[in-house]
């Protein structure tokens, strides 16, 4: 699991590459919340458009960048783009959808 984590204004954006297991999360954690903490954004989006394989530990990754951005910024916001169907399906299952707007992937035509 790779992350490339870049910033515009207020907005934080982690590219997430490869797989989310327990052992490549925390890393993942450790590189977002960092740019959490240094940028303190009013925005974070997640980008999962490069994730090949999730499992829980993809919905405790977004559930603590969740709660570190509420600890720092309390009107701050969580966005998850670019997950397929079924990912989604099963974050809303989670409770994700109360605590981040969702986004599945678009066709490349769109």
């Amino acid at each position: 699991m790779n992350v490339t984590v870049e910033s515009s204004g207020s907005v934080v954006i982690a590219y997430l590459i490869g797989e989310i297991d327990h052992h490549t999360a925390v890393d993942v954690r450790e590189k977002i919340d960092s740019a959490i903490k240094f940028k303190k954004p009013a925005h974070l989006i997640i980008d999962f458009r490069n994730v090949t394989f999730m499992d829980s530990s993809g919905i405790g990754l977004v559930m603590g960048r969740y709660r570190l951005m509420q600890s720092m910024i309390p009107s701050g916001s969580v966005e998850i783009k670019n997950v397929t169907t079924q990912v989604k399906k099963i974050m809303e299952l989670a409770g994700l959808g109360r605590i981040a707007i969702i986004k599945e992937q678009k066709n490349e035509e769109d």
